[in-house]
């Protein structure tokens, strides 16, 4: 005997075999069906275990997957970015919280079916689900801490295993599965199980909320302009809106609802203005700063979104603009560090027609300026963003000779990493920002200055950005997300 414990034998829930389906809707319900067995399973078994000795058996469930093998080399249609893979092979993805993906993955299978003739296939997966994950939507289990219990939870139950949770799909080259499959879908299960779990940390809103049009701020004034411009739409009844939702998922639906403010308000407060099908909008305010811009595209990425726009405050780098001018970013300069090992600065981020053309059109429409007279307020150019908030405490004369070799026109903290998230995860970006200092000129950000700048600009700011997402929502899916956000090897999943 070498003193080693003996391993525990293996309990999981009886699974049917894995099944052909001609038919999206019926694979998105035996989807759900494995992934509620795989849930229940583990719940049960974790409710029944916690306060109690070591069981004699190990649990363990399994996530749901999709797989798809093709034989033929017949082209699809190529205007398609999407829903379809690019050569004949086995094609696999794993699923989670097919409850809150039933409409995007009835699309993205429907295509494939239809796209290549063949059927997908249906079946558990050999990628274990974590019980953290598998009881996080469930309120009354709560994973206690390691040493609470009476046995190491690791030794009866799968938890999460940051080896298989990672961004080397949406990142690399050549990736496939142990067995040989490539990826169907741009993240893995776990991968998108711990975003949902992040995401309702940072924000204090559960992913069932957010809608596909996502705004990013940087300042609290634009929630407080949005929280206004939402109980205006749901006063109107012709509007599409039905509810605004905020932190603690407070949900209001009449323009004279109160929505208390949560005791503790969350790293990153979030609002959803909702639509049927998701097809509302959401603001997240970040704060300052990359990581910040970061951590939230990180995973708001796995909702797969429409697009999403950064609109915030920039320091204006030209003598000629004024405070309240705005910004639109064709091109960005990239200081800001915080994704330089996921997407190399060598990469460029290239404007995308659809997103501009939209800022655009809605700067003109709230304005009612156009053509050369749009010229006076607003400058479409480069934006620098960088990771130092005092950079004006340094020697100037580095970043201002890089600053006026780029041609950059405006400078901030966090829209070079939203729009290269965006880039990388190909979820489709855009910039709008509005100055609102002038550090180059002796303007600098101080209270006395700002106060007016803020009451008149920040409405019609936040204002433009909505009209901008909802002409992008107007917009057929195939077009908005473009072709020059996928590689020459992709997955077939949006």
């Amino acid at each position: 005997m070498d003193g080693t414990e003996p391993s525990l034998p293996v309990e999981t829930p009886d699974t049917p075999a894995p099944e052909a389906f001609f038919e999206a809707a019926a694979a998105v319900e035996r989807l759900r069906e494995l992934y509620e067995s795989a849930i229940g399973f583990l719940s049960d078994r974790f409710s029944a275990t916690v306060t109690g000795a070591k069981p004699p058996s190990r649990f363990r469930a399994f996530y749901p997957e999709i797989r798809i093998t093709t034989t033929s080399f017949a082209a699809a249609d190529s205007r398609l970015s999407f829903g379809h893979v690019a050569v004949p092979g086995t094609y696999s993805a794993t699923v989670t919280r097919p409850d809150l993906f039933a409409n995007y993955l009835r699309q993205q299978i429907d295509l494939l079916i239809r796209n290549h003739g063949v059927p997908v296939i249906i079946g558990a997966s050999d990628t274990p689900m974590p019980v953290h994950f598998a009881v996080a939507n469930d309120a009354e289990v709560t994973v206690p801490h390691e040493g609470v219990m009476e046995f190491t939870l690791r030794d009866v139950f799968d938890v999460p295993d940051l080896s298989t949770t990672h961004d080397d799909i949406v990142n690399g080259h050549g990736f496939h599965y142990p067995d040989g499959s490539a990826p169907l879908a741009p993240f893995t299960a776990q991968r998108v199980d711990y975003s949902l779990a992040r995401l309702s940390h940072y924000t204090a809103t559960s992913a069932e909320h957010f809608q596909n049009h996502v705004l990013f701020t940087n300042y609290q004034f634009y929630v407080e302009e949005f929280e206004a411009y939402a109980r205006k739409m749901l006063s109107d009844k012709t509007s599409g809106y039905s509810e605004f939702v905020g932190p603690g998922n407070v949900t209001i639906k009449g323009p004279e609802d109160v929505m208390p403010v949560p005791l503790k308000m969350p790293q990153m407060p979030t609002y959803h203005l909702k639509r049927a099908d998701s097809a509302g909008i959401t603001l997240v305010n970040i704060g300052i700063g990359p990581s910040n811009a970061k951590t939230a595209t990180d995973h708001i990425a796995v909702l797969r979104p429409h697009a999403w726009l950064m609109v915030g405050h920039c320091a204006g780098l030209r003598n000629s603009q004024r405070l309240g001018d705005f910004v639109l970013a064709h091109a960005y300069l990239r200081e800001d560090h915080v994704l330089d090992d996921d997407l190399p600065i060598w990469v460029p981020i290239p404007p995308l027609a659809e997103i501009q053309i939209a800022l655009e059109d809605a700067v003109e429409a709230v304005t009612m300026l156009e053509g050369y007279e749009l010229k006076r307020i607003m400058r479409t150019g480069t934006v620098a963003t960088i990771d130092n908030r005092n950079w004006e405490l340094r020697d100037q004369s580095g970043p201002v000779q890089r600053l006026s070799q780029s041609r950059a026109i405006a400078l901030d903290m966090e829209s070079a990493t939203i729009a290269a998230n965006g880039f990388r995860f190909r979820v489709p970006y855009g910039t709008l920002l509005c100055v609102s200092d002038k550090p180059l000129h002796g303007e600098l950000k101080l209270p006395g200055m700002a106060s007016d700048f803020y009451k008149t600009q920040v409405a019609r700011h936040l204002l433009i950005g909505i009209q901008a997402m909802e002409s992008l929502r107007e917009m057929p899916l195939e077009r908005i997300h473009s072709r020059k956000l996928r590689s020459f090897e992709e997955t077939a999943f949006l």
